[in-house]
C-alpha cells in the first residue's frame, strides 16, 4: 500500500512526523508537503510561479507552495500510477465546522479525493498538542480499516481527535459539520515601521454544537469522523433561481 502524506503546518512540524511513524507499519510511506507553515491556506494553487520539489535530511519531500500544490505535485508529477491513499496532518488545532472551508489540512485531503484517492484529514483538538500519539494511533486504525475493507464509494473523511491519552478516548463517533458564530473582527495595530496593519481575529465560539456535531463528538472524548463531499450546489435553490430568471 503507498500512502502519501501531507499537512499544511509544514515538513518539520511535528504531527506528520507522529503520522509516518505510525502508518509506515502499514505500507510506503511518501510524505510531501509545504516548506513553511500554510495554514488557512484552503484550496488555492500556485499559478503564478513555478514550484520546487526538496528533499529533506530525514526523507520528507517539500514544496513551497500550499498543501493543495504539494498533493496535486506528488500525484500527478510524482508517481508513476496513483497512490492508495492520501492523509493529511496531524494538525496542531481542531477543524471542525466552519473551519474546514479555510484548513489547509482538509483542502490537501480534498485535493487527494478529487483526484480519485480514498483521502483522510485529521486534526489533534488543541493548541498545545500533547497526545499526538494518540491521533497517530487512530489513524493508523482508520487507515488500516480502509485498507481492509474499501468504502463502496469514493471516501473524504475529516477526523478530529482530542487531544487526551489513547486510554481516554470513548469511541469513535461518524458526526455531522457543526457550525460556529462569526469570527472576531479584525485587530489593528501598528507595525514597526508605524504602518497601519490588522491581524485576522480568532475564529467565533461554536453556535451548533448540539448532539451529533463534531464539536459535541470531540467534547465528549470521542473521535469524530466526518464524511465529506465536494459538490457546492444548492440543489433546493435551482428551481428557484430558474424561476427568479425567467420573469
Amino acid at each position: 500500500m503507498r500512502i502519501l502524506l501531507c499537512n499544511d503546518d509544514g515538513y518539520f512540524a511535528p504531527g506528520i512526523e507522529h503520522l509516518a511513524r505510525a502508518l509506515s507499519a502499514l505500507g510506503e510511506i511518501t510524505v510531501v508537503a509545504p516548506e513553511r507553515d500554510r495554514s488557512g491556506a484552503s484550496n488555492s494553487l500556485t499559478l503564478d510561479r513555478p514550484l520546487s520539489l526538496k528533499r529533506a535530511a530525514n526523507g520528507f519531500y517539500y514544496v513551497n507552495g500550499t498543501p493543495t500544490d504539494c498533493v496535486h505535485l506528488a500525484v500527478t508529477g510524482m508517481f508513476d500510477t496513483l497512490p492508495d491513499m492520501v492523509v493529511s496532518g496531524i494538525n496542531i488545532g481542531a477543524n471542525m465546522g466552519d473551519d474546514t472551508i479555510y484548513s489547509g489540512t482538509v483542502a490537501a485531503a480534498t485535493e487527494g479525493f478529487l483526484l480519485g484517492v480514498p483521502s483522510l484529514a485529521v486534526s489533534l483538538c488543541s493548541k498545545s498538542g500533547e497526545h499526538f500519539a494518540c491521533a497517530a494511533r487512530v489513524a493508523s486504525e482508520l487507515v488500516g480499516m480502509l485498507q481492509k475493507q474499501v468504502l463502496a464509494e469514493p471516501v473524504l473523511l475529516n477526523v478530529n481527535v482530542p487531544d487526551v491519552p489513547y486510554e481516554r478516548l470513548r469511541g469513535i463517533a461518524v458526526s455531522r459539520l457543526g457550525k460556529r458564530h462569526k469570527a472576531e473582527p479584525v485587530l489593528r495595530t501598528l507595525s514597526p515601521r508605524n504602518e497601519t496593519v490588522f491581524w485576522v481575529g480568532a475564529a467565533g465560539e461554536a453556535q451548533d454544537a448540539g448532539e451529533g456535531t463534531d464539536f459535541h463528538v470531540v467534547q465528549n472524548h470521542q473521535v469524530s469522523v466526518t464524511p465529506l463531499q465536494i459538490d457546492l450546489t444548492h440543489n433546493a435553490q435551482l428551481p428557484l433561481v430558474r424561476a427568479w430568471l425567467a420573469q
